[in-house]
């Protein structure tokens, strides 16, 4: 019997599927997003995040796989999915030469609204998001922040009870950024469900309760910040050395000891292993005392060695060390963007 007390998800996707000729760009996304939250989705450039959104908000038909919005299928109720959800897409769509209320006035008319209740709503969406005073500009004296907090308005004016972001901070400053970041928690706060993808790693640990992975059309990774960073690893090494001559003597010293690989990090004194909790074969010291007593070894065979450490911190992986681990596994380093670390970005997925 069906428990009637427990909501219907915000987003209940099985086995999704989008081909594009002879690419297939979308191959089985499973997808359960909670009512009230924000959900973050995740993948290196061409994972298939934005066709799947387009596939979730209805303006492609799915290939194969089945897709609720709040219970209403989206391809035989696709009316009614669209009347419950907004879409923000990478780029504004907004007339440059109008002024912000004029530009949410023309977009409530065309989606329904009377005069009054157009500018109604548009002046509400304004003020919520800290655009009152520039209402009667033109929107290209707008700054970068104040166009992309005017798109995410323009996509609230049906009040849709579920809002996808697609990257809506790319290209934005941090401080237009941080103000991107109160708009949704503002969104979320007012009931509303958020489903954001991002080239930003620290976008979804600051705002989303749940994380999917995408690489290759696929889920590879689903859960929490902390159950996927649990799953590559019980902790990360990072110490620093006093003197870059014993940088090598102290590398090896470390995986003999931790059972694990080490990366040098670009200052030449700073080290870093990632470390699991030995349940596996993962060699010297592996399955005795996990990552803790494991690191406690390797400080005291380097102190035994005469080998100095200035600092020394044993943490959960950061999510850049949880994305990279995961979609290394897959493909290797050519399917992640170069050069990115903490706050910095992977690479954006092309549209297909």
């Amino acid at each position: 019997m069906t428990d009637r007390t427990v909501p219907d998800p915000a987003v209940q996707a099985v086995g999704l599927v989008k081909t594009f000729g002879a690419h297939r760009a979308v191959d089985g996304v499973d997808l359960t997003v909670r009512q009230g939250t924000v959900y973050g989705v995740l993948g290196p450039n061409g994972a298939g995040k934005t066709t799947t959104v387009r596939m979730l908000a209805g303006l492609l038909r799915p290939d194969g796989g089945e897709a609720r919005i709040f219970g209403h299928d989206v391809v035989r109720e696709a009316d009614a999915v669209r009347r419950r959800v907004g879409l923000t897409g990478q780029y504004a769509s907004l007339d440059q030469d109008l002024t912000g209320m004029e530009n949410l006035v023309l977009l409530g008319r065309l989606s329904g609204h009377p005069k009054k209740g157009a500018r109604d709503r548009a002046v509400q969406l304004l003020r919520t998001f800290g655009l009152a005073e520039a209402a009667g500009r033109q929107v290209k004296t707008y700054s970068g922040g104040m166009r992309r907090r005017l798109d995410i308005g323009a996509s609230l004016l049906n009040a849709p009870d579920l809002l996808f972001l697609d990257e809506p901070t790319t290209g934005l400053d941090p401080r237009s950024r941080n103000q991107v970041w109160e708009m949704i928690r503002v969104i979320v706060a007012q009931g509303k469900t958020v489903l954001l993808t991002t080239q930003y790693l620290d976008e979804v640990d600051r705002l989303a309760s749940r994380i999917a992975v995408i690489d290759k059309g696929r889920v590879i990774a689903e859960g929490t910040k902390g159950e996927l960073k649990a799953s590559v690893g019980a902790g990360a090494v990072h110490l620093r050395l006093r003197d870059t001559v014993r940088r090598t003597e102290a590398e090896q010293v470390l995986a003999l000891t931790l059972g694990a690989e080490v990366q040098r990090e670009p200052d030449p004194l700073a080290l870093t292993a990632r470390i699991d909790n030995g349940d596996g074969d993962g060699g010297a010291g592996a399955g005795d005392g996990g990552a803790a007593g494991r690191a406690s070894r390797a400080l005291a065979e380097l102190a035994r060695r005469g080998i100095t450490v200035d600092s020394f911190s044993l943490g959960q992986p950061s999510l850049d060390e949880v994305f990279l681990a995961l979609t290394d596994r897959r493909a290797g380093p050519a399917s992640v963007g170069s050069g990115h670390g903490p706050g910095q970005g992977i690479e954006k997925e092309r549209a297909t």
